[in-house]
């Protein structure tokens, strides 16, 4: 894991809410299905340069509260498709978690690593609970970007 200073990035997808307690459940965690919808239906042009995210947002308080979560891409949307929506990840300060090897399993893997740092008793970083994201540099690799103080 490692600090990093990011620029503001617009990610353009499909979102939906849920909290960790879903998620944990097999027949109420609502992001895979999130994900299908995205991956079935937006066109990303790898080749070209577009990366996928995954954005954490409007935390109603911390972990154990709803959360929207988008799961988008940093390319050209076409206006046409009115469902589609943008948010803007705000530049600033994130704790990363990187993983590579074999989908889903990393994104597992990424979280788990996430929520035992942030478990500790006196954390070096503090969690803000404002913005986080998952980027995807490619299909065997994530970074999971925690916003912290």
């Amino acid at each position: 894991m490692e600090v990093r200073h990011v620029q503001e990035v617009s990610v353009s997808g499909y979102s939906t809410v849920t909290n960790n307690a879903a998620e944990m459940s097999p027949d109420k965690g609502k992001i895979p299905a999130l994900w299908q919808k995205f991956d079935a239906e937006v066109p990303v042009d790898y080749r070209g340069g577009e990366r996928v995210y995954g954005v954490y947002y409007d935390y109603e308080s911390d972990h154990t509260g709803d959360f929207t979560v988008l799961a988008g891409f940093d390319g050209s949307v076409d206006k046409a498709n009115t469902k589609i929506e943008t948010i803007t990840v705000p530049a600033g300060k994130y704790l990363v978690f990187s993983r590579t090897g074999d989908m889903p399993q990393i994104a597992i893997d990424a979280w788990t690593q996430v929520w035992q740092y942030f478990s500790q008793t006196s954390p070096e970083y503090q969690r803000l609970f404002t913005v986080d994201f998952e980027h995807y540099p490619n299909g065997n690799a994530i970074d999971v970007y925690i916003a912290i103080a």
